[in-house]
């Protein structure tokens, strides 16, 4: 099958299109995923039943390298903190978002090489936010929604 046949292309991206109609296709016959965006999200909303839960822990990607954001501590050393983690504070009409850095408090290491080898299993709101522009990311991985505030 050619990749710009004129029936199955509706946009300018054939790998989006073709994918699109694999993922409709996979949803009439097997279940959505334990683990990713669309289950973070009904988990966070609490559908099955009422929790603490406040926070989707993205991870995104550009280029097809993991995005690390840097922000800056408001204490007397100004203290440059980074993380591979965030949490989406909102989303404007033009694709630009503030996100939150998250990190777990008990990891000490201020910088880190990659995204596993930053603890995820207490990941907190810093209050550091930075601000990016959505059209430069390829990719997104969602966590399991959690209580970072």
């Amino acid at each position: 099958m050619s990749c710009r046949e004129k029936h199955h292309h509706t946009t300018d991206n054939c790998v989006c299109d073709i994918l699109r109609q694999i993922a409709d296709a996979q949803s009439d016959v097997v279940d959505d995923c334990d683990i990713g965006c669309e289950q973070s999200i009904q988990d966070l909303l609490g559908d099955e039943s009422p929790n603490n839960l406040d926070t989707v822990p993205v991870l995104l990607y550009c280029d097809c390298d993991p995005f690390r954001g840097f922000g800056v501590r408001d204490d007397e050393n100004r203290t440059v903190v980074a993380s591979f983690y965030f949490r989406v504070r909102n989303v404007d009409d033009d694709c630009c978002a503030t996100l939150e850095l998250l990190r777990d408090p008990a990891d000490s290491q201020a910088n880190f090489p990659d995204p596993t080898r930053q603890k995820t299993a207490n990941l907190r709101a810093t209050g550091i936010c930075i601000t990016v522009d959505l059209k430069c990311f390829c990719h997104v991985t969602c966590l399991p929604a959690t209580n970072a505030l």
